[in-house]
């Protein structure tokens, strides 16, 4: 019988520890891409890596087209469903209908003033249902969809490439270890995401505040094209980027939300360690599906929060879009500050939280429905 040395032992070790470790390797891309990021691949083993630094490099890697059409797709059945209540946000927004829906006067009681708010949300809905019929529960439905799709597919795919970029280029780690997400690349991604939706779907935002505020007894616009003429004909072209500036200011918003819904996505996913560890085996289909209803939940909770304190510039970009005129015929909102000020001054403080009920309302079950969406669709094309 062979006698094998110590040394050559310890080398047989090494071989077999490298043998095991590569074999994880050599699984095609298709069986490896039904894990989520933060699952490691070990099925093929029965358990994860012993060697920690060589189990955190066994992570799926999404490519950024995925997150383009998962955005556009969550973007859209989010606005399909909420649709009513975006509308009737607009008109509460707007000084035509601020008057006309603010009939009753509201409780000092903070309880007792959010259900008069939730009161009154539903008592305009009725009123348009009976008034203007079912179809203008979803006025701004067209230039809403046309605008949701590049909207979420843009903000989604800018701010998974930005992030992936600041991790692989200034986070702390090396090759072996995955690189560790900070808060200031979630912050540098959300406001980089928020720029660059802001501009390029501006003008189509602009149609749908135009379309939602066109009383239906006295209509200016047939459709949404005709819209768009009316605008450039009679106001020119860069009046389709007017609001620009409160759109750049509710980037702050997607960045808030965006920082707040991956701080709660990283409690969550270390919770799920401690519970069940890195093994994917150790989950259950319940326990995959609580761990997504809690992920949904995180980004309603987040927007929620974004919302209610970055709420006054929706009004002012609403002013801003709206475009109304004083007795001389001259533009009464003339620009970002212009505008706070004189909606300040003429209205009161509550003037800036007009519509924030049916905002809320939508705006919530929106993005969990959107952010639900996006990670499913996510799963299934990577």
């Amino acid at each position: 019988m062979v006698q094998i040395k110590g040394d050559e032992k310890e080398r047989i070790k090494v071989l077999e520890r490298d043998a095991e470790t590569a074999y994880l390797y050599l699984v095609s891309d298709e069986q490896s891409s039904t894990f989520r990021d933060g699952e490691i691949i070990d099925e093929y083993r029965g358990a994860t890596s012993e060697d920690p630094a060589v189990a955190s490099t066994l992570k799926r890697e999404t490519k950024p087209w995925v997150h383009f059409v998962a955005g556009g797709i969550g973007g859209t059945v989010g606005a399909v469903v909420t649709c009513p209540l975006d509308v009737v946000k607009t008109r509460l927004q707007s000084d035509v209908y601020y008057q006309v829906y603010n009939k009753t006067l509201k409780s000092g009681n903070p309880v007792r003033q959010a259900f008069q708010h939730l009161a009154e949300t539903g008592g305009a809905i009725r009123e348009m249902y009976l008034n203007e019929g079912v179809r203008s529960l979803f006025k701004g439905l067209g230039p809403n969809l046309v605008g949701v799709i590049p909207a979420r597919s843009i903000n989604f795919f800018t701010y998974g490439l930005t992030k992936d970029f600041l991790v692989r280029n200034f986070g702390h780690g090396s090759e072996k270890k995955e690189k560790e997400e900070e808060t200031w690349m979630h912050l540098t991604a959300g406001i980089s995401a928020g720029f660059v939706t802001s501009t390029a779907t501006n003008p189509i935002w602009l149609l749908k505040t135009r379309l939602q505020l066109d009383k239906t007894g006295s209509r200016i616009y047939k459709n949404s094209w005709d819209c768009l003429k009316h605008v450039v004909k009679n106001e020119g072209f860069f009046s389709l980027y007017r609001g620009l500036s409160a759109s750049y200011l509710g980037g702050i918003e997607s960045t808030i939300q965006w920082v707040l819904y991956e701080q709660m996505r990283m409690f969550i996913n270390k919770r799920s360690l401690q519970i069940h560890g890195s093994n994917p085996k150790n989950k259950t289909t319940k326990d995959y599906v609580m761990e997504w209803s809690a992920r949904s939940g995180a980004a309603g909770l987040a927007k929620f929060m974004a919302s209610l304190i970055t709420y006054p510039h929706e009004v002012v970009r609403t002013r801003l879009r709206q475009a109304p005129l004083e007795s001389t015929g001259k533009l009464k909102y003339t620009g970002l500050i212009q505008c706070f000020k004189l909606v300040f001054k003429e209205e009161g403080f509550a003037s800036m939280y007009g519509g924030l009920t049916p905002h809320l309302l939508r705006t919530v079950p929106n993005s969990i429905i959107m952010f639900g969406t996006w990670e499913l669709v996510v799963r299934l094309l990577s």
